[in-house]
Parts: C-alpha cells; sequence; structure tokens
C-alpha cells in the first residue's frame, strides 16, 4: 500500500510477515482510472488525460490543454514512489511538470520506458502510459486515505494536514497530527464524522460545508465501489479555495469482481507478476516470493508449514502455491509451468495430503508436467491421505527421477539436499 504502512495503522492491522502483506488479493487501478472514476462520483480532480503514444500527445495538447502554458506529466504504472523513481534509461523521476512545448520530449521519454521505484523492486516496471494534467495552483497540501481497519470491524478514515510526502515519515516524526475517525459500517458516514475529518484535514482556505460533502462523496465511492483503500496524497487546496484530489490510489476487493464487471475490466495484467496472472487464471493461489525450492501443496495452512520446514533446513521457499481441495490434473501441469517458469527455481517440493483431493490424481498431474515441460530440476514428492497408494505407484511405475518422501520433514530435507546435487 503506497504511503500507508504499519507505522500508521499499526494497531489496526496484525502483519506477521512481508509475504502475508502481499497475498492480499485486490484490484489496483491506475491513477488516471481512479480519477476519472472520482469524477464520475463529484470528486474534484485536476482535468487530464491518459495517452499511449507521441501521436496521442500531440493530440491532447491542441485538444485538451490548448492554453496550458505548463503541464503535468505522470508516468502510470502500479506502484508508488514514482516521483522519486528513475529510468533505466537515466531519466529522473516519473512525474514532471514541464512548459506545454517540452510535453512531447518528456512523455516521449517516458513511455515504453522502465521505471524503478522504492516500491518497484530494481526489474522496474514498463511505462505504458502517461497521464498528462492541468497545473493547479495548490496552496495547501493535505493527506487522505480510506481503508479497512480490523480493530473497528469497519471503514476507517485517516487524515493529516500534512500531504504530499511520506505519510510514514510523518507519522514517525508527528504522530499527533494523524487524525483517525472510524466509520460505523451499519449507519455510515454522518456529518458530525466527516466534520472531525475535516477538522483533521485543517483546510486553511476551503469552505467547510463542501470539504464536508467532498468527504462523504469519497465514503460513497469507497462503499459503492467496494474498495480495500482509497488514497489521496496529496488532497489539496487550490488557489480558488476548492479541495481537490491531485491524486487517486485506489484498491478494490476481489471478492466483489462479480457486481463491480465495469471496474474489474480496468485490471492491467501487463503490471502483474505474470505467474500470477496465469495462477489466476487456472484457479490457483501463488504467490512469487525471492527462494529456491518451489513449492506446490493443497491448503494454506499445509503450505505455510511447508514453507517454514524447508527454511528450519536451512532452504528458501520461492513461492506460496496453493492448488486448493480439488484440484484437477490439468491445473496440477499448470502449477508446475508455473513453477518452472521461474529460473530461481532450482529444485520443487510437493507436499500433498489427499483429503478431498486424492493422491493418485496429483501423482497422474505430476507425471504428465513432468513429460511436458521437459523438468530440469529435481523434484521431491510426499503424498499422504486418500488414494496414497496407487499415487506412490503411479510415481514409480512413470519411470521418471522423482524423489519420493515418507514426511514433511523427509520432504524438506531432500528439497534442501536436491539444491546441491
Amino acid at each position: 500500500m503506497r504511503g500507508l504502512l504499519n507505522k500508521v495503522v499499526s494497531r489496526s492491522l496484525s502483519v506477521a510477515g512481508k509475504w502475508q502483506q502481499q497475498q492480499l488479493r485486490r484490484l489496483n487501478v491506475h491513477e488516471y482510472q481512479g480519477a476519472e472514476l472520482m469524477g464520475k462520483h463529484g470528486i474534484n480532480v485536476p482535468k487530464g488525460v491518459a495517452v499511449s503514444s507521441i501521436e496521442e500527445v500531440r493530440k491532447a495538447i491542441k485538444d485538451v490543454f490548448p492554453n496550458q502554458s505548463e503541464i503535468v506529466v505522470k508516468s502510470q504504472i502500479l506502484a508508488g514512489g514514482r516521483g522519486l523513481g528513475t529510468f533505466k534509461s537515466g531519466l529522473q523521476g516519473g512525474v514532471h511538470i514541464v512548459k506545454s512545448e517540452k510535453v512531447e520530449d518528456i512523455a516521449g521519454k517516458m513511455l515504453g520506458q522502465v521505471l524503478v521505484t522504492k516500491q518497484t523492486g530494481p526489474q522496474g516496471k514498463v511505462v505504458s502510459k502517461v497521464y498528462l494534467c492541468e497545473k493547479l495552483s495548490l496552496t495547501n497540501e493535505m493527506y487522505f486515505a480510506i481503508m479497512l481497519d480490523r480493530q473497528t470491524a469497519g471503514p476507517l478514515i485517516i487524515a493529516c494536514k500534512k500531504g504530499g510526502t511520506s505519510i510514514e515519515d510523518l507519522a514517525e516524526k508527528f504522530p499527533d497530527l494523524i487524525i483517525k475517525v472510524p466509520i460505523d459500517v451499519f449507519e455510515g458516514i454522518t456529518d458530525e464524522d466527516a466534520a472531525k475529518v475535516v477538522d483533521g484535514l485543517a483546510p486553511k482556505s476551503a469552505d467547510k460545508k463542501d470539504c464536508i460533502e467532498q468527504v462523504k462523496k469519497l465514503y460513497k465511492l469507497f462503499c459503492d465501489s467496494d474498495c480495500t483503500l482509497l488514497e489521496i496524497n496529496p488532497i489539496a487546496e487550490t488557489a480558488d479555495n476548492k479541495l481537490v484530489a491531485a491524486d487517486a490510489k485506489l484498491n478494490f476487493d476481489d471478492n466483489a469482481a462479480f457486481r463491480q464487471k465495469e471496474l474489474f475490466a480496468l485490471r492491467d495484467p501487463t503490471q502483474e507478476d505474470p505467474r500470477e496472472v496465469a495462477a489466476a487464471k487456472a484457479d490457483l493461489n501463488y504467490i512469487g516470493l525471492d527462494g529456491e525450492i518451489g513449492c506446490m501443496v493443497n491448503g494454506a495452512g499445509l503450505a505455510m508449514a511447508t514453507m517454514d520446514i524447508i527454511k528450519l533446513h536451512g532452504g528458501t521457499p520461492a513461492n506460496f502455491l496453493d492448488v486448493g481441495g480439488n484440484a484437477s490434473e490439468g491445473q496440477v501441469v499448470e502449477a508446475f509451468k508455473i513453477l518452472t517458469s521461474d529460473d530461481k527455481v532450482k529444485a520443487i517440493l510437493v507436499n500433498i495430503f489427499g483429503g478431498i483431493m486424492k493422491c493418485d490424481v496429483i501423482a497422474s498431474g505430476i507425471v504428465n508436467a513432468a513429460k511436458q515441460v521437459s523438468l530440469k530440476v529435481p523434484v521431491v514428492v510426499r503424498l499422504e491421505g486418500t488414494n496414497v497408494d496407487q499415487g506412490k505407484r503411479i510415481l514409480k511405475e512413470s519411470g521418471m527421477a522423482l524423489i519420493t518422501a515418507e514426511d514433511l520433514d523427509d520432504a524438506a530435507e531432500k528439497a534442501v539436499k536436491a539444491l546441491s546435487s
């Protein structure tokens, strides 16, 4: 979550480790898409247009910004810290305010280039679109967010009278400036709630009643769109005394995809881990990690135990992959394709407890997958439960060099040993 980490909500979120933060399933949209959605809900946003080519840049300048002397050019990737990011081409910063005649040049240097920020990792992300926005005369920058809070079991609005910078740093240096207003999920936001938020923002010139209405519209957007996060940094006052969302960061609950079809059509798979995209298409639960031992397990609890015991034996898990309790043979094949697509994977550990999932189905899937993907790394298999004898027989009669294990401890030990073989 950009600009909304543990220091701000440490009392509200329970996070045991980095990978647990990553496993949250939510739709993440680009800033220009979030701004468009806000505009449709009556929230003040800067005039802007997303472009993906130099021709579109020229057209936008002519049609949308004919009288603008300066324009804000924002690279669009699904990661925070763009302004302080660096392109692999050498260009500093993913956000620039430039003269109109320079927009084409700076946009051209962004489009198709890889931007590296503190949230992308060293590999960075490709900028396929840039967002051209009018330059507003901002007189005061503040911070605003709505998130789901475990402690109060409902939406929590966070406001700070200082914005436009890292909210984590502000929370550390000036914790008293962070205002939290929990909202009763059944009653909804009241005028009193919205007034508390506005008091936390402490606008200097914008009309308080107008600000209250903007806060209520933001909350309505949050609820109506099944958001898990709505963050604006900065939310700002302009020279004409308006409260404007000068930024837009929105996440949406994947569980609501069935009723938010229009929103979920905005998903940009090119910005996501291709392995996670492939896993989602195959109805598999996958999260990429940084280790060397690929894991294929059925059941989240067993998957976590498998990763723990790999670490205990000195190895590092390369992923969390849960094939679920009723995976088909085809899904097992897809799981192996995903695991072997990761160059860092030097060994694979399959740990299946057959309940609903039958061991013979998994075994057949393993054998077929090994044939299809031409496995070049050692595979350790531990099967237990329903049809385990049939499963072991299928593995044994396959004629393939599969390493079998009797229990989880044995499997992890053999997987770690296989790394050096």
